[in-house]
């Protein structure tokens, strides 16, 4: 799973002054921990998944002024008729600049404790559009992309600026740096009607804490799908609550033949000591 999760090419009617004074707000994200809970949602297809848990642990911090950082890592047993009990660990490590015009990330993955893949890079949207990646690991080499991918913070940011003034879709190429750091996803994000701020009955209790209970939110729904491909099934989709901060609950991550749910278990937001005016 990506970072949680993430208007170029839009054009938008006129305005009214109430939205046009909202776009004049910056987006603010919160630097927060969160630990999500995994469990089975639903299973189907050829993968046979019998049952899942697992957990997700997510430390998000920075600024528009410093940049943003995440340290993401998500555990996963997955229980088969057919293959068995297996055991999956992601970890990834990013950095994105304010602006959103750049990105170092750091990811590795195992497999009943057996690496299965890593990588290492930096990733650079160049004036014209175009991005340029050099890797560090597994070797030294480069790769490249035209079109103005988007990085997950800078994707984050856009869909909350677009909740804001009630749109319900947006459509843009992402770039993670996940799997072998050679891929970039069409995103298609569905954004549901604004849930006013309040406490909420059927909320979990770290979302009831000041921080949430005085903050809009939005459901959304991202799929990802494979660039270029004639396949228009997405290879995953994530589904949450998206707070105006950043905080997201009520995950959804649906691979196809499967899909979890991650329950927020804890949130920490520290307090704010950041001065950045962007």
């Amino acid at each position: 799973m990506r970072s949680l999760i993430v208007a170029t090419g839009l054009s938008f009617a006129m305005f009214s002054p109430a939205w046009a004074e909202a776009a004049k707000t910056p987006v603010v994200l919160v630097p927060h921990r969160a630990v999500y809970d995994l469990s089975l949602l639903r299973s189907g297809g050829t993968k046979g998944i019998e049952s899942a848990r697992g957990r997700i642990a997510m430390e998000f911090a920075g600024d528009a002024c410093d940049g943003y950082t995440l340290n993401y890592r998500q555990v996963t047993v997955l229980q088969g008729g057919d293959s068995g009990s297996r055991t999956l660990d992601t970890q990834t490590t990013t950095f994105e600049s304010g602006d959103g015009l750049s990105m170092r990330f750091k990811s590795s993955s195992t497999t009943q404790g057996l690496v299965r893949d890593g990588v290492d890079g930096d990733a650079q949207l160049r004036p014209d559009g175009s991005l340029d990646v050099r890797f560090k690991q597994p070797r030294n080499e480069t790769f490249a992309a035209a079109g103005q991918p988007t990085f997950p913070t800078e994707h984050m940011k856009r869909l909350i600026e677009l909740a804001r003034k009630g749109e319900t879709t947006y459509s843009v190429r992402v770039y993670d740096g996940s799997d072998d750091g050679k891929k970039i996803y069409e995103t298609l994000s569905l954004i549901g009607r604004k849930i006013e701020p309040g406490p909420g009955g059927n909320l979990e209790e770290p979302a009831r804490q000041e921080t949430l209970a005085k903050t809009p939110r939005w459901p959304v729904t991202i799929s990802y799908y494979e660039e270029g491909s004639a396949d228009r099934e997405p290879v995953y989709k994530i589904s949450l609550e998206l707070y105006e901060n950043g905080i997201a609950r009520a995950l959804k991550i649906d691979y196809g033949d499967f899909a979890l749910k991650g329950d927020l278990k804890s949130l920490e937001v520290p307090a704010v000591t950041s001065t950045c005016q962007r």
